[in-house]
């Protein structure tokens, strides 16, 4: 049977070969000789911060003990969460994830520990911690997987929200398992996890889910808004407080994702008609700043789309309108979409936008700047279209003849593509080389080809093949 050393005796250890006193030592630490000696003999259990102390007077790294203290003090012994909390958090501020991951496997065998851990994982990602937060919602989840708990359904939400990411196809069996569980999330916090999961299968262009949800969504929204001003109390006033967004906003959103599906199907009388229902807010009963900060932004979506469903039904005669709207616009992360707008509509009816790109060139050059936020549609949507947009700049410059500016974008759209894992679009710019091969400068070609190989390689890497003659 293999020993398992303890810190005490390291620290006995120390002792002795640097021939230290345990007063001397504490002078060190910044511990007094009597929490020394109780330490050394064992009479006296030790917290987290006199290990860290500890630790730093012997001159090794922070974090030097963490397995011990698990094997000394959690595992084997009955869980003492007053023990164990401060050391979850420090772990957390050094990024020690194996260490938690132990603790959590050491201790989660018990349902009472669940609530506990579950307060400190909502501290964690309070504060920013994520990856450390992941493990204690995972580690709940598992422990409570019977239990149909509405703590089990946050969990799964916390998961979903932290593993959302680049890749479209891990991001696609996050959502499937979260909605699954969203009818046990409170009723209120259902309406951001409908949210989010819209905007998650928008960027995939799950349209039929998109359409699906958003119905759900409004249903609920409604129920709820009605509800707040019918019995006008302060638990429910509290309780909708909580959302990300006001009340209203999960009804009019809803209007605009079926537009969006509206769009994606070329129904743009359709996508008008939700367009004019979330332009008409005279319902909407609030009249705080919140309220009248979203009402605005309705205001100027209605324009903005009211432009592009006609622009796109082949009405380009309010090009020159859109424009002008585009360049009074605030330049922010809607911008990528507006230009997109206009490229499509070139690229389907054969249209020239020369000076409109050369007008908005410097806007076109920080598209590369993808935006940053904890926000799913900034996450989600908006790397989809710029994926989008350089696919279908390459496109334009490449059947305009303009071969150096569409190698170029369509290298951009390949790789942005490729990052996110959307497959559609990757293939659609192999297509887009194929056709345009001939025109391809050879350092071009070999860049181009370079990057397929690699982008192979990696896919088969990760699905377990070989390549046999490497």
């Amino acid at each position: 049977m293999k020993h398992t050393p303890t810190i005490r005796a390291e620290l006995d250890r120390y002792l002795q070969q640097e021939g230290l006193s345990m007063t001397e030592f504490g002078h060190i630490a910044g511990m007094n000789r009597g929490a020394v000696s109780a330490i050394v003999s064992g009479n006296k259990s030790m917290s987290i911060n006199q290990l860290d102390l500890i630790t730093e007077a012997m001159g090794l790294p922070e974090g030097h003990f963490y397995d011990l203290f698990i094997e000394n003090f959690i595992i084997d012994h009955p869980p003492n969460m007053r023990r164990i909390e401060p050391f979850l958090f420090r772990c957390a501020e050094l990024d020690k994830l194996d260490a938690i991951r132990r603790v959590v496997g050491a201790i989660m065998d018990n349902l009472l520990y669940s609530p506990k851990l579950f307060e400190i994982a909502e501290e964690l990602l309070a504060q920013g911690r994520h990856a450390a937060a992941l493990l204690l919602y995972e580690g709940v989840a598992e422990t409570e997987r019977y239990q149909h708990s509405e703590r089990l359904a946050v969990c799964q939400y916390r998961i979903f929200t932290i593993q959302i990411g680049e890749d479209q196809t891990q991001n696609l069996h996050a959502a499937a398992i979260l909605e699954a569980f969203v009818e046990r999330l409170d009723e209120i916090d259902q309406l951001d996890a409908l949210k989010d999961l819209a905007n998650v299968y928008r960027s995939l262009c799950k349209w039929d889910k998109v359409e699906e949800i958003a119905r759900k969504m409004r249903a609920k929204a409604e129920i709820q808004y009605t509800l707040k001003h019918q019995q006008n109390s302060r638990e429910h006033t509290e309780s909708t407080d909580k959302l990300s967004r006001p009340l209203f906003v999960y009804v009019s959103y809803a209007d605009l994702l079926c537009a969006s599906v509206c769009e994606a199907q070329g129904d743009y009388q359709q996508a008008l008609e939700y367009t004019y229902a979330y332009t008409d807010l005279d319902w909407v009963l609030e009249t705080d700043e919140d309220t009248l900060y979203w009402l605005n932004l309705y205001k100027d979506w209605a324009q903005c789309n009211s432009y592009i469903y006609k622009l796109l039904s082949g009405d380009t005669s309010v090009l020159p309108d859109y424009v002008e709207y585009i360049a009074k616009s605030k330049v922010d992360k809607e911008m990528v979409t507006k230009i997109l707008n206009v490229l499509l509509a070139a690229n389907q009816y054969q249209l020239d936008v020369d000076d409109i790109l050369k007008r908005f060139e410097t806007i076109i050059a920080t598209f590369s700047q993808q935006p940053s936020s904890d926000d799913m549609y900034t996450r989600q949507v908006i790397p989809e279209q710029y994926a989008r947009f350089g696919y279908e700049l390459a496109y334009y410059y490449l059947y305009r003849g303009s071969y150096g500016d569409g190698f170029k974008h369509l290298m951009y759209a390949t790789v942005q593509s490729h990052i996110i894992n959307n497959e559609t679009y990757f293939i659609n710019c192999m297509g887009l080389f194929v056709k345009f091969r001939t025109y391809a400068v050879p350092e071009f070609k070999e860049e181009f080809l370079n990057l397929i190989e690699k982008v192979w390689l990696n896919n088969v890497e990760k699905n377990g093949s070989s390549d046999r003659r490497s």
